[in-house]
């Protein structure tokens, strides 16, 4: 077998309108599986690759299995796909969300499905499910009090928005690179001298890490993560603005420094379509600080610095 060929067992031969019934009766608890499955096979298939370029290296022939193993699950990542394409296209927020340049059917797929709207009033529920909210802690011996998975595709979609941020079009890609550049401000100027100190305690003393730490900086990959989580934060806040006056067929409630202070200025959420009069919007307050809804204070980004990214969906073994 030759690296091009795919099994024939694993050739998509169903019809795109199969695909489409399917995905409109399909529930979102079928479908947060399927995006999880749909990583699986991803890292099924970049396993074997890599496998494969091992043992080519090796200057050793390599065989039919691994070469079946890497289009299959090719096929699956590209099944799978197809399916939450029709499901995020029947769904206005999932056709808002991939109007976004970084964010596809997968993300949408995921966030359409754990997010609920009619169990958030206001855009800091989304964040608090998705572990983004700093003032949210698990304590040893409590249940999580976020979701992991849906915290996962927010970091994807992070991740996302940083590659993309020298495309033309990418609006969260543009919002991450001037964030990180404010971050990249306020570390120089000391900002963050408080809690690079606790980094001494958790890098390796050879580490450009814990030199940064030592001079009273955040590393640099520390300041790419809270300039990622703040887009993120402005995204979702996007998201359940749209999203809620779509449902609700009105503005979801002003934050209270926005209707009480009025300390902030507006950053509009791309591609809503509605009266010109009902532009929507997310809040900031004069340093680029979401604000929240239901709070008399502005909700910094996250300052969990020295957090590892979430860990990567596990599939569990057969019994």
């Amino acid at each position: 077998m030759s690296a091009n060929q795919q099994p024939e067992l694993f050739v998509n031969s169903g019809p795109k309108t199969k695909a489409a019934i399917i995905a409109r009766v399909m529930s979102n608890t079928e479908a947060s599986y399927l995006v999880r499955d749909y990583y699986n096979a991803q890292r099924d298939r970049i396993r074997a690759a890599s496998q494969i370029r091992t043992i080519e290296n090796m200057g050793t022939a390599v065989s039919d299995a691994l070469y079946w193993r890497r289009e299959s699950a090719r096929v699956t990542e590209r099944n799978i796909k197809g399916l939450l394409d029709h499901y995020t296209a029947a769904h206005p927020m999932g056709s808002w969300m991939r109007s976004i340049v970084g964010i596809g059917p997968v993300i949408s797929a995921g966030l359409l499905a754990h997010l609920d709207i009619e169990k958030a009033e206001v855009a800091g529920a989304f964040w608090s499910f998705a572990g983004l909210d700093p003032s949210k802690k698990w304590e040893k011996g409590q249940k999580r009090p976020w979701n992991a998975e849906l915290k996962t595709l927010c970091w994807k979609a992070g991740q996302s928005f940083i590659k993309f941020q020298n495309h033309e079009d990418c609006v969260y890609g543009h919002l991450f690179a001037e964030r990180k550049k404010l971050e990249e401000l306020r570390n120089e100027r000391g900002d963050h001298a408080a809690t690079a100190a606790q980094g001494l305690t958790f890098y390796g003393k050879e580490t450009v890490a814990y030199k940064a730490c030592l001079a009273g900086r955040l590393p640099q990959a520390q300041v790419v993560a809270r300039a990622s989580r703040w887009t993120v934060k402005i995204f979702l806040s996007h998201l359940h603005q749209v999203w809620y006056k779509q449902h609700f067929k009105k503005d979801p409630p002003l934050p209270y420094a926005i209707a009480i202070l009025g300390h902030a200025h507006m950053i509009p959420a791309p591609n809503a379509v509605w009266d010109e009069a009902d532009d929507v919007q997310a809040q900031v307050d004069e340093d680029g600080n979401e604000i929240t809804e239901d709070t008399s204070t502005v909700a910094a980004p996250a300052t969990t610095e020295f957090s590892k990214p979430p860990k990567k969906f596990v599939r569990k073994p057969a019994k």
